[in-house]
């Protein structure tokens, strides 16, 4: 009740806004975290949140204290960057930096997403979903001309997977 104002205390009051819902809501967020004594704008972000959702609610925070970039452009600059900084890691034979690089870019795909107005992790759950689905279907096929996947050339499982994507599409539309 205390943070839903707007929902149990709502008598006589005027009806507000979605921003003015969101501002409340932070603000009642804020004190609570000034009594649990955590001043940092990241402090309260759940530790056991999938990956994908705590790093797009850590950025949304540092965004909310002006750490954002200003437009889409600075964002795509950054997965660009951290892509060319996987590829430096890579050649040079580095593990650990390879491990964090990869880190590093799911982290610029999740705030690209994030200022796309996307939710990662269900557009990562779908992308699964659409792999999973193209893949079975590659299998069936092969399987249909007595052929497995496993005894066929790249060339030829892409040919079958562009199939699948495009089966895929002409049953969704």
């Amino acid at each position: 009740m205390r943070r839903h104002p707007h929902v149990f205390d709502a008598a006589g009051e005027e009806p507000i806004t979605e921003a003015e819902v969101k501002a409340r809501w932070e603000a009642i967020k804020e004190q609570e975290r000034s009594r649990k004594n955590q001043n940092g704008a990241l402090d309260d972000v759940p530790l056991a949140l999938p990956s994908l959702s705590r790093a797009q609610k850590l950025q949304k925070r540092a965004a909310g204290v002006g750490f954002d970039w200003p437009d889409l452009d600075g964002v795509f600059a950054k997965v660009e960057e951290e892509i060319g900084e996987l590829k430096e890691a890579v050649q040079a034979l580095d593990a650990a930096a390879v491990e964090d690089e990869m880190g590093d870019i799911f982290l610029a795909t999740v705030n690209l997403a994030r200022h796309l107005g996307v939710d990662a992790e269900a557009a990562l759950r779908k992308a699964n979903s659409r792999f999973e689905s193209r893949f079975r279907l590659m299998e069936a096929a092969a399987a249909e001309e007595g052929s497995r996947l496993q005894e066929e050339d790249l060339e030829q499982l892409e040919r079958r997977w562009q199939t699948a994507k495009r089966q895929l599409s002409t049953n969704n539309a």
